[in-house]
């Protein structure tokens, strides 16, 4: 017993209890430290964190409307929306954005400009929208991303709606088309309208009627779960579609005008003269807007810009050139209207020269030995240069450039598609304005619509229009009406009334409209072959306006010399006589005599117009037509 140890209670009592005291401590400071931190995150940090907690469990995602749909006058489809699957990204989902689009580039195609768009779309949008990384995933890609979709968290497939062009290039001129914002866009827009849109007008009528076509963006809130996925819908604000168009234009009568200029560079530009309705509006080569929706590649751009034909030039908004001879019945009409009489007679050995001035200037029919002598009918008819070189003499220039600036020569027409330029009417004091002095030939020249004068197609189409509405015009107007999708109700836009040319008689006009009726109908006339066997009364005027300086001793046969020598054909015109309903001005670019080249094209775009009952033109879609929808004025 004497061996046994004997257990000292009291010390080892100290010893648990010590043990204890330290671990009640650790406990105690453990529990103030989380007390401190709760109290942190609870009192003083609690509106960031409750942020964040909204954000992680319900994502605001926006949803893109309907775009508005565009139809001709006649309802042929001209612009419309189709589905398309696009591959889209939530960045507050996604852990490692480079992991991601590495894994997903194993998966689908990713081109430069997805990946440029991506990046600059996640620099300026909020991350909790869902932003577009490729569009248009072939039915394979779909199914690739399908099968790997569960390990790719943040990003899902979405079924959106993309701009479609069913006519191609067709009136591209006057549409324009739509393409991905870009950042130039983000600069000029409010970025609450573009919630969950892609798309912008970028030319012509998708352009100007954007907020128009463009509608309203809804919104839907949405749960998810920690690895983002959507759970369920909590709540939604619909979407609402953008308007549809009616144009004014005529997709038969565009088609026809296209046709007509075949393989030519020009334009054809024809207007209702009784409200200003631009029916055809036709710049060729034309291109397919199609390709600028998701964003044209650059090798195919490249070779719409380094086409020596110009494509993407717009003739018929901003292109300029001489109008030749058909500017005379504009100035007849002010010489008429100054007092003139018009059987004054003028005589034309072919040339013509100023008083004490040896440098002479031909007439068209010089090496005919010109046209005798004429008069005001004969000179419109035949369209006698040295006339109007006497003409624009007795006028003086700045009556010349009165009557021209009564006409709209010189200034925009205020049509409702962005980018249009004004044509020049050269005067003393623009040339002095650029330190040169004005010259008596250059009077002489601007009789037969020469040297520095430039007119747009735009505007000779409107003067045309005004001469036939005897004076009276409107602004050009591409859009005839507005529809609501949901209603269908129609609301028409009113003509804008433009620039009204003072007539003081009546009697002066019907004499410039009677010349100009010769032009096409009589065997003398330089208008004759484009109004062979018309079932209607047609006034035109033909032009050929000189582009290049040819030695006057070179025989100017226009098969045999270089294309970009020869005069450009130019052709104005309006039908029917007695009461018009479409004014036309044609340009062919090195095209040759006016009245061979240029008045044809003119006339079949009138007969498209004016003869409904002929059959489409090839390559016109008229199958692809509106139903008759409920109009309200």
């Amino acid at each position: 017993m004497s061996g046994t140890p004997i257990k000292d209670y009291l010390r080892e009592s100290r010893l648990v209890n010590a043990r204890m005291t330290g671990v009640i401590a650790v406990i105690a400071v453990l529990v103030l430290v989380l007390v401190v931190r709760l109290a942190y995150l609870q009192i003083i940090d609690h509106r960031h964190y409750m942020t964040l907690s909204n954000e992680n469990s319900i994502n605001p995602v926006p949803i893109a409307p309907v775009r508005g749909l565009i139809f001709d006058r006649n309802g042929v489809v001209l612009a419309e929306n189709y589905p398309v699957l696009t591959l889209e990204i939530v960045p507050d989902q996604v852990k490692n954005m480079k992991v991601l689009l590495s894994q997903l580039g194993k998966i689908v195609t990713l081109n430069r400009q997805d990946l440029r768009n991506f990046y600059r779309e996640l620099r300026e949008k909020p991350h909790f929208d869902s932003l577009v990384l490729r569009n248009n995933l072939t039915e394979e890609e779909a199914d690739r991303f399908a099968v790997q979709r569960y390990r790719l968290t943040g990003a899902e497939l979405h079924a959106r709606l993309e701009r479609y062009y069913p006519q191609g290039g067709l009136a591209v001129s006057a549409l324009g088309y739509v393409g991905r914002i870009s950042e130039n866009d983000t600069k000029e827009i409010n970025d609450a309208n573009y919630r969950g849109i892609e798309y912008i007008g970028k030319l012509g009528v998708e352009a100007s009627y954007e907020d128009v076509l463009r509608g309203r963006s809804g919104i839907k809130k949405v749960e998810v779960n920690a690895e983002g996925r959507a759970i369920r819908t909590l709540d939604r604000i619909p979407p609402v579609a953008g308007d549809n168009l009616y144009l004014n234009l005529d997709a038969r009568v565009q088609a026809a005008a296209e046709q007509a200029l075949g393989n030519h560079r020009g334009t054809v530009v024809a207007i209702d003269p009784r409200n200003g309705g631009v029916l055809a509006f036709v710049s060729t080569p034309t291109y397919n807007p199609n390709e600028f929706v998701d964003g044209i590649s650059t090798k195919n751009y490249r070779a719409l810009m380094d086409n020596p034909d110009r494509p993407l030039l717009n003739r018929a908004l901003d292109g300029r050139y001489a109008p030749g001879s058909t500017i005379k019945p504009f100035l007849a009409l002010g010489a008429l209207e100054d007092g003139m009489n018009p059987d004054q007679t003028y005589f034309c050995p072919g040339w013509y020269h100023l008083p004490g001035s040896s440098h002479i200037f031909h007439c068209w029919r010089w090496r005919e030995g010109g046209h005798g002598t004429v008069d005001l009918r004969h000179a419109i008819m035949e369209s006698c240069d040295v006339y109007f070189y006497n003409l624009a003499v007795h006028l003086g220039i700045s009556r010349i450039d009165d009557i021209l600036d009564k006409f709209g020569f010189g200034a925009k027409t205020g049509i409702d598609i962005p980018g249009e330029i004004s044509g020049l009417v050269p005067s003393p004091a623009w040339k002095a304005a650029h330190g040169l002095p004005w010259y008596p030939g250059e009077t002489v020249i601007m009789g037969v619509g020469q040297g520095a004068m430039l007119v747009t197609p735009l505007e000779l189409a409107n003067a045309t229009a005004l001469l036939a509405d005897h004076g009276v015009g409107f602004d050009p107007q591409v859009v005839r009406a507005i529809e609501n999708p949901t209603t269908r109700v129609m609301t028409y836009l009113k003509p804008s009334p433009g620039r009204t040319v003072g007539v003081h008689n009546q009697n002066d006009l019907a004499t410039i409209v009677q010349d100009m009726r010769d032009v096409v109908r009589s065997p003398k006339g330089t208008g004759y072959l484009m109004g062979l066997h018309a079932p209607y009364k047609i006034a035109g005027k033909s032009g050929t306006a000189q582009v290049k300086d040819m030695p006057s001793n070179m025989a100017y046969n226009v098969k045999k010399i270089a294309r970009d020598l020869r005069d450009n054909a130019v052709f104005i015109a309006f039908a029917p006589v007695a009461d018009p309903r479409i004014a036309v001005a044609v340009i062919v670019e090195h095209g040759g005599f006016g009245g061979e080249v240029a008045g044809p094209v003119a006339r079949k775009v009138m007969d498209a117009y004016l003869l409904p009952e002929n059959p489409p033109p090839a390559g016109s879609t008229a199958s692809s037509v509106r139903a008759p929808v409920q109009h309200a004025h």
